[in-house]
């Protein structure tokens, strides 16, 4: 003959996890956020450096631009000037269209964009760019009187294993 239990012991079940169950779930969880914590970093700078392409096109196609006007007769060029402008600002404050003295000044960017890389936010949307010269050698690049090409000023390495100040 059985010992006599209560009947709730019987109809209800102790419910539950075993510490055992719940060290396994927690190794579990964490495994999963060491793994996802890399590819939350990489996505990170995938965005970023998609904003760098994107920000290196349009301002090399508005100083492209600037220079097919320049060469057009659009702008004002002297004997000595290469035809880029003079500054980044140029390419959104306008210049004076020659062929057309009372249309508005022809302007080629809405604002300049910011290298997504460069790390001091108080600094000019300009400033955040490395400025080439025509003048200036593709091996040393400096800035001049002209804006002929752009670069990121950042040393760091991408993804594609190409340094952004080399893009």
């Amino acid at each position: 003959m059985r010992p006599s239990s209560s009947p709730t012991a019987l109809t209800h079940p102790i419910r539950g996890f075993t510490l055992i169950e719940m060290v396994i779930t927690l190794a579990l969880v964490g495994l999963l956020a060491l793994v996802a914590m890399p590819l939350a970093e990489v996505a990170t700078v995938r965005a970023k450096e998609s904003e760098l392409r994107v920000a290196l096109r349009q301002i090399r196609t508005a100083i492209d631009a600037y220079k097919a006007a320049a060469d057009a007769g659009q702008i004002e060029k002297k004997a000595d000037d290469s035809g880029y402008p003079p500054s980044l600002e140029a390419l959104v404050e306008g210049i004076p269209d020659t062929k057309h003295p009372g249309n508005p000044p022809l302007t080629f960017l809405r604002r300049i964009p910011r290298d997504p890389f460069y790390p001091d936010p108080t600094t000019s949307d300009a400033d955040t760019w490395n400025q080439r010269a025509y003048g200036s050698p593709p091996s040393h690049p400096e800035p001049g009187r002209d804006v002929f090409d752009v670069a990121s000023r950042s040393t760091k390495v991408g993804l594609n294993g190409i340094a952004y100040n080399q893009w």
